[in-house]
Order: C-alpha cells, then sequence, then structure tokens
C-alpha cells in the first residue's frame, strides 16, 4: 500500500478554491496532520484517542450508557455508547450513528456530541457503535459489526425505549458509507426498518473514476489518503467483480427500496462527484433525497470550522432534516 494516486493518474482535474473563512483551519491542519500510511497510521490512531471524551450528560438531561453487545457471528462482542434522555425514553426514534475515519481510524465518541440536542430534548434515543478498523481487519468486518450492532438495537427496542418503525442511520465521511452499506443490508435482510439515513460527505467509492476522487492532492483527506485507506480495506490485489456494495456502496447496481436520504458534501473535496451520482442514482430508483453541495467545502469543514458562515449553513440544513425526520408521520412516502 505504498503506491500513491498521484502515481497511478497522470492527470489532476481541477479543484474549485477552498472558502477562505474555513480555509484557514485546513491549513492549520496541512501543516500538523501527516498523509495516512502504514508509517504514520498507529501515531494518527493514538492522537486521536488522545482527544478527551467530551462530557455528553448535557448537565444531567442525558444518561450515557456503555454496553458490550453481540457482534457479528463467530467475530467479537462490540461496544456501544447510549444516549438517552433522563426522563426516561419511552417509544423515540433511534439515531444510529457510525463513526468517521476512513475505516481505519476513529472511534465511536467522535462528533457525538452534535446529536446531544435532540437526546437532551427527548426527541430521540442514540446509539454510537464502535467497529474493527482495517487493515487488521478487513472488509466486511467494518459494515458486518454496524449491521450487527443496529439488529441489536431493533431487537432490544422495548428495553431501550426506541420504536423500531423510527430508525435513522447517521454518519460522516467513513460512517456515512458504512450507513448507506448497512441500509443496503437492511433492505435485502428485510431487517430492521430503516426510515431515514443521514450521510455527510460519505465514503462510499473506490475506484477513482470520477474528477473528484483525483483532484485533491495534498493536504489531509486527499486522494493519496483515500487511496491508502481503501487500499487498507480491500487489498491491493483486489477482484473488482466480488466487491460487495455493502461495503462499497457506490458498486450496488440497485438502490431502490432505500429510505429517505439526506447528503451533503463539500465543492472541493474528494467526495464530491460520487455523492453527487449518488444523488442521482437514488433519485432515479425512486428514493427521496434532500441534496447539498457546499460550494468551497473541504472534507469535515463544517466540523473542523464550524464559525465560518458556510459551516453554519451546513450544520442548520442537516438540523432542519433531522428535525422534520424525528418528527415525520410514518407514510409510504417517507420511506
Amino acid at each position: 500500500m505504498t503506491e500513491t494516486v498521484s502515481a497511478r493518474f497522470a492527470d489532476t482535474p481541477v479543484c474549485p478554491p477552498v472558502d477562505p473563512e474555513a480555509g484557514a483551519v485546513l491549513t492549520a491542519m496541512t501543516a500538523l496532520v501527516p498523509a495516512v500510511s502504514g508509517e504514520t497510521l498507529d501515531d494518527l490512531r493514538a492522537w486521536g484517542a488522545s482527544v478527551p471524551v467530551p462530557d455528553l450528560t448535557a448537565d444531567g438531561a442525558v444518561v450515557v450508557t456503555e454496553r458490550e453487545v453481540p457482534g457479528p457471528s463467530g467475530a467479537p462482542d462490540l461496544t456501544v455508547t447510549i444516549l438517552a434522555p433522563a426522563s426516561g425514553p419511552t417509544g423515540l426514534p433511534l439515531i444510529y450513528n457510525m463513526h468517521g475515519g476512513g475505516l481505519v481510524m476513529g472511534n465511536r465518541y467522535m462528533y457525538l456530541h452534535e446529536f446531544l440536542p435532540y437526546v437532551a430534548r427527548s426527541e430521540a434515543v442514540v446509539i454510537s457503535v464502535s467497529y474493527r478498523l482495517a487493515p487488521e481487519h478487513p472488509a466486511p468486518a467494518q459494515v458486518e459489526d454496524c449491521y450487527a450492532g443496529l439488529v441489536w438495537a431493533e431487537d432490544n427496542a422495548q428495553e431501550l425505549g426506541v420504536d423500531p418503525e423510527r430508525i435513522i442511520v447517521a454518519g460522516i465521511s467513513a460512517g456515512g458509507g458504512l450507513g448507506l452499506g448497512v441500509s443496503l443490508r437492511a433492505r435485502d435482510a428485510g431487517y430492521p426498518a430503516i426510515t431515514h439515513q443521514v450521510l455527510v460527505a460519505p465514503m462510499t467509492d473506490d475506484r477513482f473514476d470520477l474528477p473528484s476522487m483525483r483532484m485533491v492532492d495534498g493536504g489531509p483527506s486527499d486522494r493519496n489518503d483515500m487511496a491508502w485507506m481503501w487500499d487498507a480495506v480491500l487489498g491491493t490485489d483486489r477482484d473488482e467483480t466480488t466487491i460487495a456494495p455493502y461495503v462499497v456502496p457506490a458498486r450496488a447496481a440497485d438502490l431502490s427500496g432505500l429510505p429517505r436520504t439526506y447528503l451533503d458534501v463539500g465543492g472541493s473535496e474528494c467526495f464530491r462527484d460520487p455523492v453527487l451520482e449518488l444523488a442521482m442514482r437514488l433519485s432515479q430508483a425512486g428514493v427521496l433525497v434532500d441534496l447539498h453541495l457546499w460550494g468551497g467545502g473541504y472534507h469535515g469543514f463544517d466540523l473542523n470550522a464550524p464559525d465560518a458562515a458556510v459551516s453554519r449553513a451546513a450544520r442548520a440544513a442537516r438540523d432542519e432534516f433531522l428535525t422534520r425526520a424525528l418528527f415525520a408521520p410514518q407514510t409510504p412516502t417517507d420511506r
């Protein structure tokens, strides 16, 4: 896993300029964060693990529970973090969250505080799942872990105070790709019933065929990082014909029957074109799609530079969709 995309492809398509207000943070990150590689992965994981877990109790309004739950058959148990209203949830929607990190790093606490307001207002229960990481655990370990955690939540909905007919899957970056993979897996298995999916700059395509996948060359989450991470998950000598769509959802031939989907992505990041193509294909398959393309946004702009105007707009749009999803009547048009 040493060859870069720069070596694989001679062309570097034009990348739109980064929003100047949000770009200051990207400049600082570029100076501090090394490229992902076999030599840097342990340090990057250690840096992520050193970030303090935020207070998730919302001054007592939220009960935080850590649990071990069954993993896939023959695999280790999973650890999940459950956020529930202190008032005692009854029949609330479930937001099931999968973390980012390129499938090779990260943990279930990443950006988990983004969901706190919904729990504190007794509007939802949130579960965030840990999953095995590549390259130690190649695909399909990641999506199978996430699916197993969701099945456990569905099976234990009454204990959790969750309405099993009101499940929203959510994820950022790699977590967004896993969210789509889990939705495909649940659709094909007929269980659990997912009503909405919130996929933020999802990592869905390993092929680098689309221009945006090659246009970012230098800095965090560029094409070289993406190539290394996909190689870690899928292997460098992979048979393109046997890659499961649950693992690389862009390869799914049939996107029909999926839940209503929120998609957003920056205009200056690798995942721009795969997300735009995904929105088109979902819509053509009869799925309701809410798509937002944020001009000047780089990967993770809204979370890393939250005070920038474009970040505030992105977060507000996402909050509006989630609020609608939490209170949506369950009719066929919402699925």
